[in-house]
C-alpha cells in the first residue's frame, strides 16, 4: 500500500528547533549537540534536515555495521543533521529518546524497536507533532499501522524460511532424509521481530519433517557471551544434537566455543550441522573453513534505503509501507567470491 506523508516544515518549527540547540550552545555546549551519551554532533543549520534515530543497542558485529550505515548516509555534507542515541538494549531508553527528538522538533524519527510490543502511545505523540517515523530493521505492533511511515529491513520470516528449506536439501543430498535430526534453537532477543520471523519461518519447514525434533528453542540474546552460556546448558541436557540453528552470528561464535571446548566438530565434516544468520564477514569465513555450514544473509546496510524514503517525502511523493533489501545464502561453494566484497 502506498501513503502519502509530508513533514511540516514550517519556519516556526525550524525556529523551535533552533531556539533549542540555542539554548544549549549558550549553556556551554559550544555548539554540539549530544543526545544520551553519544558523541557530540556539529552545529545545524535551517538548511539541514534533521533527522533522530534510536539504535537498539551496540550488541553484535551486525548492529555496529548498522549504525556505520546510518551514520555514512546522514551527514551535514549530505543535508542532514544526525540525532543519534544509543538505547543499550532497553525500551525504556528508546521511548525517552524518541520523546527528547519529538521536543525538539526533528524533521523525521527513525528507530529499530527492540521489541515489538509497547510502542502506541509514543508514536501517537510523534504523529501529533506531525513528525513522520521510519522503523528500521524491526517492526512493531501497533493497532494502527498509519503510527509509521515506513518500515525498511529484511524479510525475517523469509530467512527462516531459506534456513530450513536448505536443511532441507542438505539431508537429502547427505543420504539423512529419513534419519531422526534433533535440533536446538539459539533464538534472538525475546520479542524482536527477527526472532519471531526467523522462528517461525523455520517452523514453517520443519514441521512438515516428522523425523526432526526441535528439542528446545532458547533466547541467546543476540550475544556471543549468552550463546555460550546457552550452548553449554543445552549440551548438559541433551546426549545427542544434530543440527544447532543459531539466529545470529555472534551467537554462533559462542555456541561454535561451547562445542569446541567438549571435542564436537561442527560444519562440514563435524559431528554438529551448523546454521547461522546475518553473515558477517568473520562468520563467512568460518562458512569457507567448513566450520559453519550455511549463513543466512541479513543485511545491515540500511541506511541509503532509509534514505531513500526521506528523500520521497522531502519531494512530497507517495511512498510504499514496506521495503525489503536483497539478501542471499552463503555456503562453502559461494561463499568465496563474496569475502572480499565484505566490508563487515
Amino acid at each position: 500500500m502506498a501513503i502519502k506523508t509530508q513533514r511540516d516544515i514550517s519556519p516556526g518549527r525550524k525556529v523551535c528547533f533552533l531556539l533549542g540547540l540555542l539554548a544549549l550552545v549558550l549553556g556551554g555546549c559550544a555548539g554540539q549537540f549530544r543526545i544520551s551519551g553519544e558523541e557530540e554532533e556539529p552545529a545545524v543549520d535551517e538548511n539541514l534536515v534533521v533527522v533522530g534515530v534510536s539504535q537498539v543497542g551496540s550488541e553484535s558485529v551486525w548492529r555496529t555495521a548498522n549504525t556505520a550505515s546510518i551514520q555514512e548516509v546522514f551527514t551535514n555534507d549530505r543535508g542532514y543533521f544526525l540525532l543519534f542515541s544509543n538505547a543499550r538494549q532497553r525500551q525504556e531508553n528508546q521511548i525517552k529518546a524518541i520523546r527528547r527528538f519529538i521536543s525538539r522538533q526533528v524533521d523525521y524519527i527513525v528507530f529499530s524497536p527492540i521489541t515489538e510490543s509497547g510502542w502506541d502511545v509514543v508514536l501517537q505523540e510523534a504523529r501529533d507533532a506531525g513528525i513522520p517515523v521510519i522503523l528500521m530493521d524491526r517492526q512493531v505492533d501497533v493497532q494502527d499501522h498509519t503510527l509509521y511511515t515506513a518500515w525498511v529491513g529484511s524479510d525475517f520470516h523469509g530467512e527462516g524460511r531459506n534456513a530450513g528449506e536448505w536443511l532441507e536439501g542438505y539431508l537429502e543430498q547427505q543420504g539423512r532424509e529419513e534419519e531422526e535430526i534433533r535440533i536446538v534453537v539459539l533464538q534472538g532477543t525475546e520479542g524482536a521481530t527477527s526472532a519471531i520471523g526467523r522462528t517461525r519461518g523455520f517452523q514453517e519447514v520443519a514441521v512438515t519433517h516428522s523425523n526432526w525434533t526441535i528439542l528446545e528453542q532458547v533466547d541467546a540474546e543476540y550475544t556471543t557471551a549468552k550463546g555460550r552460556e546457552v550452548m553449554d546448558n543445552l549440551l548438559d541436557k541433551y546426549e545427542e544434537i544434530d543440527v544447532v540453528i543459531s539466529q545470529n552470528d555472534d551467537m554462533t561464535f559462542g555456541a561454535l566455543e561451547a562445542m569446541s571446548r567438549r571435542g564436537i566438530t561442527t560444519g562440514v565434516e563435524g559431528d554438529v550441522i551448523v546454521v547461522s544468520f546475518d553473515a558477517v564477514k568473520s562468520a563467512l569465513k568460518l562458512v569457507e573453513q567448513g566450520v559453519i555450514n550455511v549463513d543466512i544473509e541479513c543485511n545491515p546496510e540500511q541506511g541509503e534505503w532509509v534514505e531513500k524514503v526521506i528523500r520521497a517525502l522531502e519531494r512530497g511523493e507517495d511512498v510504499e509501507k514496506t521495503f525489503y533489501i536483497e539478501e542471499q545464502v552463503f555456503t562453502p561453494e559461494n561463499v568465496g567470491e563474496y569475502l572480499d566484497q565484505r566490508n563487515y
